[in-house]
């Protein structure tokens, strides 16, 4: 196992920069997911990793050795790739082993390897199978058998649940997950699929534009965003987002749109006349029914109502806005009737509205 250090990337196309040096370490034993939209940069940086794309400047380094110069095939590096990349003419265990038969490792050694792989992975069925007689995932569990037998000191998955269904992308992510909890390999994970980074990543790096706009563990991001980007990027319903102003409402802050105020914490720093952007996520926005006793709140109307099993996702007009919340509470949500929404104070995020940086005390 080993650390990837990134300093100062740099790649051009021509004149064109389309990663802008980036600075990262990745810790031995971690899982890193380079996260982003597409054309973002992160599988033009997971390949520079891997030596697939050439580095305009600056430097990576693979534990204590600086590898810009270094052949891929010397990087004691394994990828793993969204189109699984196998050949279709050899089995299960010929796949596997393709690599090690390539460096003259034993027969011995070899089948030890493979099989131990294909336990991990519960492949031991398969081994005599041609890829085509294989599911979409069974045929994932081979490409990442395949990168397991080289026992490198990094693994790199280039979106590898792409071509998946949704219920076997479930399955696979948690697949993954405890294989990386197993082996302890440092691995670089790429992915467009907020959900996915959530559920697997040690240490989530959201990518923008080649520049990287936030680094932490992903409930840290969740919680603390540092940029309207990256607050808009994660979490699913997406966070509402209100423009106003500040001002005070009998002494206390609040945030003022045009027919509407939303409060603020009581230790908001903020000034009075700052125009901001402030969020709240769906589930930190507590919904009431308008006709309900007591019922306090900014009013909106509900639009749409969408059940999930779990809980109930309310999308409301609210000063043409639409807002969503979340509710647990089966209490006739229905299109048409009128809402109360009540922010849980210590749960909302500020923001500048020019630099879009987010507000911290």
């Amino acid at each position: 196992m080993a650390s990837v250090t990134i300093d100062d990337i740099r790649k051009n196309y021509g004149a064109l920069e389309v990663v802008h040096g980036l600075d990262l370490h990745i810790p031995d034993g971690q899982f890193v997911v380079l996260l982003g939209p597409s054309g973002c940069g992160k599988s033009t940086l997971l390949r520079m990793i891997a030596g697939l794309e050439s580095i305009t400047s600056g430097k990576i380094s693979i534990g204590s050795q600086v590898v810009n110069d270094v052949h891929p095939k010397d990087r004691n590096i394994a990828m793993v790739f969204q189109n699984y990349a196998l050949y279709a003419h050899m089995n299960v265990f010929d796949n596997m082993a393709f690599s090690m038969r390539l460096k003259k490792t034993s027969q011995a050694e070899i089948k030890k390897r493979v099989d131990e792989a294909a336990q991990i992975l519960g492949l031991e069925p398969y081994l005599d199978r041609l890829p085509r007689q294989l599911s979409g995932g069974q045929r994932q569990r081979v490409a990442m058998g395949r990168a397991i037998v080289r026992d490198p000191h990094v693994f790199l998955f280039d979106e590898p649940l792409s071509n998946l269904d949704a219920k076997l992308r479930v399955q696979m992510r948690t697949e993954i997950k405890e294989l990386h909890q197993r082996l302890r390999t440092t691995t670089v994970y790429v992915t467009h699929d907020q959900i996915e980074a959530m559920t697997m990543a040690d240490i989530v790096v959201i990518m923008r534009d080649g520049h990287i706009e936030q680094v932490g563990r992903p409930l840290d991001i969740y919680d603390n965003p540092l940029n309207l980007f990256v607050a808009e990027f994660i979490g699913s319903p997406g966070i509402n987002l209100i423009h106003g102003e500040v001002s005070g409402e009998n002494g206390l802050p609040v945030v003022r749109t045009a027919a509407n105020v939303w409060p603020l914490p009581p230790k908001a720093p903020v000034r009075p006349g700052q125009k901001i952007v402030y969020g709240i996520r769906p589930e930190h926005l507590m919904p009431l029914p308008a006709d309900q006793a007591g019922a306090l709140g900014v009013p909106g109307r509900i639009s749409v109502v969408e059940p999930t099993g779990p809980e109930i996702h309310i999308y409301a007009d609210v000063e043409g806005q639409e807002i969503c919340t979340v509710s647990r509470d089966r209490l006739g949500w229905a299109p048409g009737s009128d809402i109360r929404l009540t922010p849980l104070l210590d749960r909302v995020h500020l923001f500048d509205r020019e630099t879009r940086s987010a507000i911290h005390g």
